[in-house]
């Protein structure tokens, strides 16, 4: 219950950022939540380092033309840092934790922009087609699983879980994508949803297999039923980026 009352709140405030028009509002509730998601990832890594903070915001704000150059002169910048460490195998792997975070969150969160550029109903699909598939493979994992799908890194999951998550997905997208951009066939919707959902289980295994190797449960308690908000959103961090790179690759 806890799971969909955080969803029934979360939903509408989504929607209204991106679809509101509103580009500055939009921009500030992304960055807000790249800033959470990145805040949690550090914690539970133990890679805090305030100036990361600063540059994950160049990573998703920051113009095409100084994005590549900025993530180099970063990189060059925190394995200089690193030097200083007493201990220089912990400060290096503490750097390269880092700034594969900086890269994992804040470039996922940047092709949110990029999906809304296209159309801001692309953005919409990506996000409801991973919560749907999230939500679908829970339940029904929960009612019939068996087999487990990664047991060392997520024993809850289940293969027919994920199966089923990515048939809900497959349905809802097919069923709702055509209405909401004209010129996608049911087909194409279809073949989308079922790329994008199996891009946001693995993105849902990864932060597993972080927070595994951290030896947490949950990467925070912000949101009822969920735990943080990364636990909320690590299946869209790998979602948004596979759906644009199919549309950017298909000229969409």
């Amino acid at each position: 219950m806890k799971r969909i009352l955080t969803a029934l709140v979360m939903i509408p405030v989504v929607l209204y950022a991106v679809l509101g028009g509103i580009e500055w509002l939009f921009l500030l509730v992304l960055a807000a939540v790249a800033e959470i998601c990145f805040d949690e990832y550090s914690i539970i890594t133990a890679s805090r380092e305030p100036l990361a903070y600063a540059a994950g915001l160049v990573i998703l704000l920051a113009p095409v033309p100084w994005l590549g150059l900025f993530s180099v002169l970063f990189t060059i910048f925190m394995l200089t840092a690193a030097m200083r460490d007493r201990d220089l195998a912990a400060g290096f792997r503490r750097t390269a934790t880092l700034v594969l975070g900086i890269i994992y969150i804040f470039g996922a969160w940047r092709t949110a922009i990029m999906l809304r550029a296209i159309n801001p109903w692309w953005l919409v699909f990506g996000l409801a087609v991973s919560w749907v598939g999230d939500t679908g493979a829970y339940y029904i994992g929960r009612r019939f699983g068996r087999h487990k799908l990664a047991p060392r890194v997520s024993p809850g999951k289940t293969w027919e879980g994920a199966v089923g998550g990515a048939m809900v997905s497959g349905l809802v997208g097919a069923m709702v994508l055509p209405r909401l951009i004209p010129g996608v066939g049911t087909f194409e919707a279809l073949l989308l949803s079922l790329a994008a959902n199996v891009a946001g289980q693995v993105g849902d295994l990864a932060e597993s297999a972080i927070k595994r190797g951290a030896g947490v449960k949950d990467s925070g308690s912000l949101l009822p039923g969920h735990g943080g908000l990364l636990d909320r959103v690590d299946s869209s961090m790998f979602t948004l980026p596979v759906l644009y790179a199919i549309l950017a690759a298909i000229g969409s």
